[in-house]
Parts: C-alpha cells; sequence; structure tokens
C-alpha cells in the first residue's frame, strides 16, 4: 500500500544528525481481535479504548552513512539505558520487512531508545505501545527527511499500517480515545491494513472512563499471543466467533453513542470470556486464566449487584483484569479495589490508567 522505492537520500545533499521522540499509549480491546490471516490482517473488526498512563516513550537517532556494504540496517538497540539484544532482534525484524516503504533506513545509522511507565513484565500490552511509538518516530523521520507526510490524518493512516505490521493492536494505539480496526459497514473508512479514529462516535461519558489493571500475575504467557492467534485456523468455533465480532461491534456502536453503559458493559464481559473460551477450545487446549482472575471477576460481579454501580470487567490474552468504569464512580471503585480486590494482585500492584488523548510527540 505504501511502497515506495523513491524514498533515498541524495548523498550529495546529505542531512544532518537528529532524533525524533514520540510517547505512545498501549491501548484496551472491547471487541477483541482473535484470529488473522496475510500479514498481521485480523479476521475480525476490533474496537479499543485507547489509554493514558500505560505509555512507551520512544527515541529514534539517526545520521546519514553510506550503508553496509551487505545493504544490513545498521540499528543499536536500548530499553531502559540497556542494550538488550532480543528487542533488538525483534525491530531489526520489523525495519526490515518495512524496507519496500522506506529503503533510506539502510542509508542511515539508526539508534533507537526506549521504556515503559509501566513494568515490562506487568501483562499490560507493552508491543502495542512499543510498535506504535516506533511506528510514528519513522513516520516523523519521513516527513523530516522528504517532507511528505504533512496531512495529519495520511500521517496517521501510515503511522497506523506500520505499527500493524509490528504488532496487530499497535495499529489502534495512534487515535486519541478510541479506534476501530478492520473493515466493518459500522465505521466509514474502516480498513484491515489501518485503524481508524472513533472518538466520534462516543458519548461524553466514555471519555471520562477508567481503566484500573489488576495484575494478578507478571509471569510470562505459557502461550504466546502470535501462537494463540495461528491455533485459532484450526478452531471449530472461528468461523461463528468472526460472525459474533461482526454483530457485537454494531450492537457496541450504537451503545457507545447513546452511552447505554449497560449494553456496553455486557458486550465487554461477554467479549473477555469468548476470547479465553477460545483458547480452551483449540487444539491443543490452554487457559491463561488463574483462580485469582476468577476471584476478581465473581467479586466485581457481586459489588455491581450490591451497589449498582456500572463497573465491568475485561481481559487481555492473559490472567490480568482491565476494570472499566464512567470517572464519577472513580473514588467509590478505588476503595472497593483497595479493600477487596487487592489481595488478588501479585504484590498487590495495580496499575491505574483511563481513556486518554492518544500519542504526542515529545
Amino acid at each position: 500500500m505504501f511502497n515506495n522505492p523513491r524514498l533515498i537520500l541524495d548523498s550529495s545533499s546529505a542531512p544532518d544528525p537528529g532524533r525524533i521522540t514520540w510517547r505512545s499509549p498501549s491501548n484496551i480491546a472491547i471487541i477483541k481481535y482473535w484470529g488473522k490471516y496475510g500479514v498481521q490482517l485480523p479476521k475480525n473488526p476490533s474496537f479499543s479504548f485507547t489509554l493514558a498512563a500505560s505509555c512507551t516513550d520512544t527515541m529514534v537517532e539517526y545520521e546519514f552513512k553510506e550503508g553496509l556494504p551487505d545493504g544490513q540496517i545498521d540499528l543499536e538497540f536500548f530499553f531502559h539505558q540497556a542494550e538488550n539484544e532480543a528487542f533488538r532482534a525483534k525491530v531489526l525484524e520489523f525495519l526490515n520487512s518495512i524496507l519496500p516503504v522506506y529503503p533510506f533506513l539502510k542509508q542511515l545509522k539508526l539508534t533507537v531508545r526506549t521504556g515503559n511507565s509501566f513494568p515490562h513484565s506487568a501483562g499490560i500490552a507493552s508491543s502495542a505501545s512499543g510498535m506504535s511509538a516506533l511506528a510514528l518516530c519513522l513516520c516523523s523521520l519521513e516527513d523530516a527527511l522528504f517532507g511528505t507526510l504533512k496531512d495529519q490524518e495520511e500521517f496517521d493512516k501510515k503511522a497506523s499500517f506500520l505499527a500493524r505490521l509490528g504488532s496487530g493492536s499497535a495499529c489502534r494505539s495512534i487515535f486519541p480515545y478510541a479506534a476501530v480496526w478492520g473493515e466493518t459497514t459500522h465505521v466509514k473508512g474502516s480498513h484491515n491494513e489501518y485503524a481508524v479514529p472513533a472518538e466520534s462516535y462516543l458519548h461524553d461519558v466514555f471519555k471520562d472512563f477508567h481503566d484500573d489493571i489488576l495484575i494478578v500475575s507478571r509471569e510470562e504467557k505459557s502461550v504466546s499471543s502470535r501462537a494463540g492467534h495461528a491455533l485459532m485456523d484450526g478452531n471449530p468455533y472461528a468461523e461463528p466467533r468472526y460472525a459474533q465480532a461482526r454483530t457485537r461491534l454494531g450492537t457496541l456502536m450504537g451503545a457507545l453513542r447513546t452511552g447505554d453503559l449497560e449494553t456496553f458493559g455486557k458486550i465487554t464481559e461477554d467479549e473477555a470470556l469468548t476470547l479465553h473460551a477460545l483458547m480452551m477450545c483449540s487444539n491443543p487446549s490452554y487457559t491463561l486464566m488463574r483462580p485469582d482472575t476468577l476471584s476478581i471477576i465473581e467479586k466485581v460481579r457481586q459489588y455491581r449487584a450490591d451497589t449498582g454501580n456500572q463497573v465491568y470487567f475485561t481481559l487481555d490474552a492473559g490472567p490480568n483484569v482491565h476494570l472499566l468504569y464512567p470517572g464519577e464512580i472513580v473514588h467509590e471503585v478505588r476503595a472497593f479495589i483497595d479493600e477487596q480486590l487487592v489481595e488478588h494482585c501479585e504484590d498487590g500492584y495495580v496499575q491505574q490508567d483511563w481513556v486518554g488523548e492518544g500519542p504526542e510527540e515529545i
């Protein structure tokens, strides 16, 4: 879609060295993306809230060079000020994969410095924030070198496209408040190759939503998300699931417009449990929820029944629980978390977050 062999630097007028820094948040999917085809393309559309506090800062330093003789990308990589070969390998693989889009990367010496505002092992989707931050840096780099991304809508579209190639869900982190990824008749301009903003579909109550993330376990998952997506290919419930997601998204968009918290909450919780049911129906089957995950879910349901407070849970592909609720009840919900839920969290750790305004260049 964005391949451009003409994006090559002229060595006779080489650019000065420079640096670009972006801060980009993670996001939490309400309609889940689980199952893909081709190169990071979704089998069903998804909807997510963009978070605020759970973010990654990424700096890309660059200087012109003639390039390595074998045409490889010259990359140094630092995570929280320390070299990290595993992360470097992943980023290098990503950069090599986008050379048809950015052939000039072979002409630069690149140094990437990145870090999270949350513990990397805390079970919060760091790939979404990390890859979206890197994609935004690359788009700013393109514009700095070639002046080709002055239009904000085109900038965001290309950043989302690039982020998707690094981590599917990362494409949704580019936009403020909320995003939709995947073709659907319910959202104008929706696409499988990039996400689109969904702020205009939100009632004001959802722009003041909180997401408190209860960290049940920081252990590495027994089955990675990449492997979990692959297992959907043989899942007997895959096709009904994709149809279900499309239908649920339509119902959700209606609830988002009107501020219908009850419908929103039912879909949110049903989607979380459907995701984990699909894991249990895979071959081989696996379970990522833990006893404390179920204890939190039961307590949330009981709290909602007792108080009438509209607090809902969702889960990513792991054991940790996201509590979603409107800002007007934040003090009551935080007290509930402290009194009843913290005991189920590893080291009592809770990441307090909320729906945010999206990435920013810093």
